[in-house]
């Protein structure tokens, strides 16, 4: 089994507030997780919208906060809490959120390097694991689902809580196939549908000063 790197982007694009309060709890139907500990959240982080940072800075007082960045008051789970950066990249102000286990203090410190690597990197510098996690984020809940939660003879008993999505499968028409079996070609036709969506959409927002 692949393991997850330490900091991992879940989402292509800019969330929208919906899409933020989403991801805050997208792990609570995985089977097989405990979510009251926190660990399926911890190093997961996304790109939020301005709007999105100044709304959750103005809703509880922080847990702390200095130039930059603050944590949230209300932990997730655990040690893990949500903690927002505000970061100049490339000469353009950016909002992102990610989840921390504060058992490590420099833990917000090595998100905000690890989110200025990640967005000053290769043009294709997500993992593998990033852009699973980035189209089972991006994919409607109609053509998404847990293998064997319907039908458990319909999956070996030993896929059973995996994730599983509708996929194009050419002569054979739409299938279901397991989100981590899915090939570089349809990772790669998957992710250009997204960043494309979320390029559009960016053309359509402010610049933020």
């Amino acid at each position: 089994m692949t393991s997850n790197p330490p900091f991992r982007k879940v989402l292509a694009g800019v969330a929208t507030r919906e899409q933020m309060f989403q991801l805050f709890n997208h792990h609570k139907d995985t089977p097989d997780l405990d979510p009251l500990s926190g660990t399926p959240y911890s190093g997961e982080w996304f790109e939020i919208e301005a709007s999105s940072y100044h709304f959750i800075l103005g809703l509880l007082p922080p847990l702390f906060q200095r130039l930059g960045l603050f944590g949230m008051s209300e932990f997730k789970a655990g040690n893990v809490t949500s903690v927002f950066f505000a970061i100049r990249i490339r000469g353009r102000e950016r909002w992102f959120h990610g989840f921390c286990d504060l058992s490590d203090r420099q833990s917000p410190d090595k998100m905000r390097a690890a989110i200025i690597a990640h967005e000053t990197g290769a043009t294709d510098s997500m993992t593998r694991e990033e852009k699973l996690e980035a189209i089972w984020n991006a994919t409607h809940p109609d053509f998404k689902g847990i293998a064997g939660e319907i039908n458990p003879d319909a999956w070996p008993v030993e896929h059973h809580g995996k994730r599983t999505m509708l996929v194009d499968g050419g002569r054979e028409g739409t299938i279901l196939k397991l989100l981590e079996d899915l090939s570089d070609d349809e990772i790669d036709s998957h992710m250009s549908a997204i960043r494309a969506h979320a390029k559009r959409r960016g053309s359509n927002d402010a610049n933020p000063s």
